[in-house]
């Protein structure tokens, strides 16, 4: 089987829900020898992201997208255990959450699923976290990179909350901060003193990395 096939079968079984068809895409994938990373960025999260627009454009519902995230919590989950993360040596730490007042978590959890398989630890504090908790986390953990998701204009201001109590933990020099979420712009990011506004979760790796290299 081709890798073009294989990619598009991933991506479709995203699309579509289909678990059976995600496994299948998968096993595929690792009689190829393809890089599961790889799979995992072109195929599954294309096909979350394409899902994603077909929502934003009222095409699909959230009931959808919530089967469709299901998939690609199993599908993220696999890849990870076949990577055998624990034996990779860590490339930084990510404390990452979906601001209080939120409790949406399916862009969240595809983030923490992606940059996990790139080489970097994640702590995931979930949903409805208090700005201080992001700081106290980033302390617990040593972490270099805190990321933020917020999916309603209403719980947007939690994103600059978070910028203020990681100053007032003297911290908010050792971290790069990235904000996300569907009403997040990179004008936003700007306005509150983030480092970055990640669209997506491809957006968010390649910004990690591309700072991993500066460290």
């Amino acid at each position: 089987m081709s890798k073009e096939a294989i990619m598009e079968a991933a991506k479709q079984s995203i699309i579509e829900a289909d678990e059976d068809l995600a496994l299948e895409a998968l096993a595929d994938a690792e009689a190829e020898g393809l890089d599961l990373v790889e799979l995992l960025t072109q195929g599954y999260s294309a096909g979350m992201k394409e899902l994603g627009d077909l929502f934003g454009m009222g095409e699909v519902f959230l009931p959808e997208l919530i089967f469709a995230t299901e998939v690609m919590k199993i599908v993220s989950t696999e890849i990870e255990g076949k990577m055998d993360m624990s034996s990779m040596k860590s490339k930084g730490v990510f404390v990452i959450g979906t601001v209080e007042g939120d409790v949406h978590d399916i862009g969240k959890g595809i983030v923490a699923s992606l940059v996990k398989t790139n080489g970097i630890e994640v702590y995931d504090l979930g949903r409805e976290v208090p700005a201080e908790k992001f700081a106290e986390a980033a302390i617990e953990h040593n972490a270099q990179f805190v990321g933020s998701s917020a999916l309603l204009t209403t719980t947007m201001t939690v994103q600059k909350d978070i910028e203020e109590a990681l100053k007032e933990a003297g911290i908010r020099d050792k971290v790069k901060t990235l904000v996300g979420g569907a009403p997040v712009t990179n004008r936003w990011a700007e306005k509150i003193g983030a480092d970055a506004y990640c669209e997506d979760a491809s957006d968010t790796v390649n910004y990690l990395l591309k700072w991993i290299e500066e460290l």
